[in-house]
């Protein structure tokens, strides 16, 4: 007769896990494994919102599929504990990298979504600037006899003053009350009917290869549409608003871009390298964000040569916000890159030969890239509050370019803001855009950080 402990012996390692109820039976239960897969191929976290809440659920609103095979975790034996546990999971889609699985899940985010289609919609504007705008960029309108300087913004109408429907839209005339500042007063016995695709002022398109005269909207000569206003010298503020998005969202790109690869490369380094040269970094960081950011940017902005062109001192402003920025993502991707090192695949990479060019590439750089990018579109409105503080101030883009920050400086007289409100729409676009970033990059950080998602699940 085996002995009840000899028998336990034997189910164990057979793999049979025995299960004792009181002293008088041992029951024969084999051990298993709860696997969670998604029901079919869908990007998503499995949460619990459904008919069945015992079992985990995709994003789309599709049950997860449960399989039992072999184990000898004892936790996962109870279909009920595996499905709470898989809530703190993720279910990728196969073929699909955790980016795009982020980028997926992210657009069901009607926040982040609409934030990153105005953006979208914006970079678009810029790129396409000239058909955009119903005159050119210094198009002025102020010569005899028509002067249309500090114009309010004229609202379009499909009702006449009679009530009588037109269409297309049209603009009233306007005849100004004296001197510019006094005013203008609508003419109603004149109307000019907006057109699309109108003919004006010659632009160039993708860099000089293209010249055309068409704008998605405008009216007839001699008649004028001002749909925001004008400036002290009588240049339409949407197309300077247009215009000048060119220069104040392009310097958040080019901004982060260079950043970020220098904190990329002197974090990275710094992390691997370890020991002196670590130490020598990381002091040269410290010494970096001790100092004032604005004041230090306006110190290197000032010693500029005033003879500079507009475009060279605009990548130079590009160059001096990025040599101040890089060291608070250099420091945050060294810590990232202390641990990195540490794990299992790196170190079997060392171990069958990977140089230290191979690792940073495909282990370090992989696995920091969800931090870069929540944390470049983060600090985008650094950079473009940077180039608009420095322009607002004098020291930036100068004109006849245009920029946000230079036409908010047209507003800094009492009787700019008391008379002519209007100057102050450059703020109102800059404002959008902030928000649009930061509500886009909690987006894109609830996305690609699986603790958060777990959490909101939960």
């Amino acid at each position: 007769m085996i002995s009840p402990l000899r028998r336990s012996a034997a189910l164990v390692l057979s793999g049979v896990r025995p299960r004792a109820r009181g002293r008088r039976r041992i029951e024969e239960r084999p051990m298993t494994k709860t696997i969670v897969e998604p029901h079919r191929p869908q990007v998503g976290h499995c949460d619990l919102d459904g008919e069945d809440e015992g079992a985990p659920r995709g994003a789309d609103g599709a049950p997860c599929r449960e399989k039992i095979v072999g184990g000898e975790d004892p936790e996962f034996r109870f279909p009920e504990r595996a499905s709470r546990h898989a809530t703190a999971a993720t279910c990728y889609a196969p073929g699909r990298s955790p980016l795009r699985s982020a980028i997926v899940w992210a657009s069901g985010n009607k926040w982040a979504a609409g934030a990153a289609a105005f953006l979208l919609c914006m970079y678009g504007m810029a790129l396409f600037a000239g058909f955009f705008a119903p005159y050119g960029m210094n198009q002025t309108h102020y010569k005899a006899p028509a002067d249309y300087r500090y114009h309010h913004p004229m609202r379009p109408r499909v009702l006449d003053q009679e009530g009588g429907l037109h269409w297309p839209p049209f603009v009233y005339g306007t005849k100004p009350l004296g001197s510019p500042d006094r005013g203008y007063a609508e003419d109603r016995t004149v109307r000019h009917k907006l057109k699309l695709f109108a003919r004006g002022e010659p632009y160039s398109l993708f860099f000089g290869l293209l010249e055309w005269d068409r704008h998605l909207i405008g009216v007839e000569e001699p008649g004028k549409v001002f749909l925001l206003g004008t400036d002290k010298l009588g240049r339409d503020l949407l197309s300077r608003i247009i215009y000048g998005s060119r220069i104040s969202l392009s310097v958040g790109l080019l901004g982060i871009a260079i950043t970020f690869c220098l904190g990329l490369a002197i974090g990275a380094t710094s992390g691997l390298l370890g020991g002196y040269p670590d130490s020598i970094l990381m002091r040269l960081s410290e010494v970096v964000m001790s100092l004032p950011g604005l004041y230090l940017v306006v110190a290197l902005a000032g010693v500029l040569p005033p003879e500079l062109s507009s475009d060279t001192r605009y990548l130079l402003i590009v160059v001096i916000l990025s040599l101040v920025g890089w060291a608070g993502p250099a420091r945050v991707i060294r810590g990232m890159v202390l641990s990195i090192r540490e794990n299992d695949y790196v170190l079997a990479a060392k171990a069958v030969g990977a140089g230290t060019p191979r690792i940073v590439l495909h282990h370090v750089i992989p696995n920091t890239m969800s931090y870069i990018i929540v944390a470049a579109t983060i600090s985008v409105p650094y950079y473009i509050l940077g180039e608009v503080s420095l322009s607002f101030l004098g020291v930036g883009v100068m004109e006849p370019q245009a920029s946000w920050g230079l036409m908010l400086s047209d507003a800094q007289s009492v009787t700019a803001l008391r008379e002519f409100t209007w100057l102050l729409l450059p703020g109102a676009f800059l404002f959008l855009v902030v928000m649009s970033f930061n509500i886009l990059g909690d987006g894109l950080r609830d996305a690609l950080d699986p603790r958060a998602r777990g959490t909101r699940a939960l």
